[in-house]
């Protein structure tokens, strides 16, 4: 009788999975944004409106997280988990917002590639989370996580080599300026997916 009134674990692994949807299809939308400039606004609002509907799915975790009583893996790690998931797509949503206000109209091949990282990365990560109720696949988890620190590593070595020939080529400091604020966000969604990586790979090790 006393189970029926303890809270349950609840549904973390299916709120984990449903922002993760969000993450990838923003990233999605942000790459097609980057290859069809015309059309920014309504790749931006598309972005805009993954996130807002991620955020949503955050708030709903946070909350369920301070009504359960047995959570699969420490409150603090849930917390940290969903909360830099999040902040994967407000950075995606700050370059849409960028390449949009900025009415930039063309971006350099190397902001390409770095998008197109921006995606791998993504994919990565819901790929890892979506192992996270099973974690007697931890090895398989752990190699997404080594996947997306070596993507990091790729698209870091990018924004280096064109910010450099941004600086050695690029004449009009203004388009220098909007080029390097959109190729510097880009790199920072791969930054935050490394970050997502190493919450995962501590969760891993501690529970596994």
């Amino acid at each position: 009788m006393f189970g029926r009134f303890m809270p349950t674990e609840g549904k973390f692994f299916e709120l984990f999975n449903q922002h993760a949807e969000c993450m990838v299809a923003a990233s999605h939308e942000l790459a097609a944004m980057i290859d069809d400039l015309p059309n920014a606004e309504s790749h931006t609002i598309a972005v805009q409106n993954n996130e807002k509907k991620a955020d949503r799915i955050t708030h709903e975790t946070i909350d369920l997280m301070h009504k359960t009583f047995i959570t699969p893996f420490d409150r603090d790690e849930i917390h940290k988990l969903i909360s830099t998931m999040d902040d994967i797509i407000d950075l995606m949503e700050d370059v849409a917002t960028a390449i949009w206000m900025y009415d930039i109209k063309g971006v350099t091949q190397e902001a390409k590639q770095l998008g197109h990282i921006c995606i791998n990365c993504c994919e990565r990560v819901q790929s890892a989370v979506k192992l996270l109720s099973d974690l007697d696949r931890a090895r398989d988890i752990l190699k997404f996580c080594e996947e997306i620190d070596r993507l990091e590593s790729d698209a870091d070595r990018l924004l280096r080599g064109s910010l450099s020939k941004l600086f050695r080529e690029e004449d009009d400091v203004k388009n220098l300026i909007k080029q390097k604020a959109v190729s510097e966000l880009l790199e920072s969604v791969t930054d935050k997916c490394e970050d997502v990586a190493n919450i995962i790979e501590g969760i891993v090790l501690e529970n596994a």
